[in-house]
């Protein structure tokens, strides 16, 4: 560890895709507004799926964010990740070419890779033959796809990986990030995108069972709720940069977002184990990694995944954590979606903004909390109110659990 690091994380650069807003001022106005992105996706037609809904990004035009070279060589999923990482980069002031190419790391999160451009090119290979597949289809689809691509224009040769946790990827890539930065790096591009509704995803997706069916977008995604019947699936995400504090004061950085102060991951147990699911466990120990108590959080955001039985799971570790209503707890990705791996990174930009304006964005859609789910939940409008420190929560399909808590710095 050189001179100029303290050992504390901080966030300087912040970036937001979203159905419902393309960069963080039109994303956050949108969220406070309560106003949502949830609607019939267009990029195929839906009408031979049981999902009518999906938040799908449908102001994002690639020509304009992204060096037309990399467009034929990458699908969706990574142009945003390229577009994220940009808007992160100049919210930070951060010129990467001024800077030791192996101080700088890249940390990525995916679930489902390049989807639609795998399935495009298997359609070529199968419609035309062979001879019409891409020459990036052995790249594009590839989970660290992101990773390489970002570290690629960049010049990022510290350390470089991607993280395949399913929703809990986009925390498990900042906590990562922390990592390597108490490693020597000097500066960390990490977060999450996702860009899963191809009709190929999207039939990946049905097999689980946990998307909700209905077409009204206000009652679709309804966590925590009497009628809560699974989840709309989105697209979009955050990317942030991360910095060793000291290292970024030295360079004349002023704003300084928030400190990633506490991280941790557990894994659910085996089925019929009779163990307790793995989330209370990672809220504690990410609690215990921040060196504060309980009472200590002022909001959290919740994973909401809009399934009864998981939603029971994550109220009864948040009543056993704080009590019942004991912290305002909120999820704002009922108005996205459930992003998957962009959707905690999202949370984790809403957090920053939370404690920055002193203001908790709504949960959209939610009317009657579900039996069990006794918790302060912000509904339907903001809410304000003075917030240093929050935890933000996220569960993987497969039983990953992640938790990381974002402190004010100063």
């Amino acid at each position: 560890m050189n001179a100029l690091d303290s050992g504390r994380a901080v966030i300087t650069g912040i970036s937001a895709i979203a159905p419902n807003g393309l960069g963080v001022r039109a994303w956050w106005d949108a969220t406070l507004s309560g106003r949502g992105g949830l609607q019939r996706p267009t990029r195929f037609d839906p009408g031979l799926y049981p999902i009518q809904l999906a938040g799908e990004v449908r102001d994002f035009n690639p020509s304009q964010l992204v060096d037309g070279r990399l467009i034929v060589q990458t699908d969706l999923w990574t142009q945003f990740g390229l577009a994220a990482a940009s808007m992160a980069l100049e919210d930070a002031r951060l010129d990467p070419r001024k800077m030791q190419a192996y101080e700088m790391s890249v940390i990525s999160a995916s679930s489902s890779g390049g989807n639609e451009f795998g399935q495009r090119e298997i359609e070529r290979l199968w419609s035309k033959g062979p001879q019409f597949v891409s020459v990036y289809q052995s790249i594009g689809w590839f989970y660290a796809a992101s990773t390489g691509q970002l570290s690629i224009k960049y010049g990022m040769k510290g350390t470089c990986s991607s993280v395949v946790s399913e929703q809990a990827g986009g925390l498990d890539a900042v906590g990562h990030a922390r990592r390597v930065l108490r490693n020597g790096a000097r500066m960390a591009l990490a977060g999450g995108t996702e860009a899963p509704l191809s009709p190929y995803a999207l039939t990946c997706q049905l097999s689980h069972g946990l998307l909700s069916h209905r077409a009204e977008p206000s009652r679709a995604y309804v966590p925590f709720d009497t009628e809560a019947c699974g989840y709309v699936p989105g697209e979009g995400g955050a990317m942030f940069i991360l910095e060793d504090e000291a290292a970024a004061r030295a360079r004349g950085v002023e704003r300084l977002y928030g400190e990633i102060a506490g991280y941790a991951a557990t894994f659910d147990p085996r089925p019929g184990s009779g163990r307790e699911p793995g989330l209370y466990r990672a809220a504690e120990q990410a609690l215990a990694d921040a060196g504060i108590a309980p009472k200590d959080i002022d909001v959290v955001f919740a994973d909401a995944a809009g399934i009864p039985a998981l939603d029971r799971i994550e109220a009864e570790a948040l009543i056993r954590l704080f009590g019942p209503r004991g912290v305002p707890v909120t999820a704002p990705k009922t108005m996205t979606g459930r992003l998957y791996a962009g959707g905690a990174a999202l949370d984790v930009v809403a957090a920053l903004l939370t404690i920055t304006d002193s203001v908790i964005p709504p949960t959209m859609g939610t009317r009657e909390l579900a039996p069990g789910c006794d918790l302060d939940l912000v509904l339907d409008k903001p809410r304000k109110a003075p917030v240093s420190t929050a935890l933000v929560l996220a569960r993987g399909f497969g039983g990953f659990n992640s938790a990381v808590v974002v402190r004010r710095t100063g």
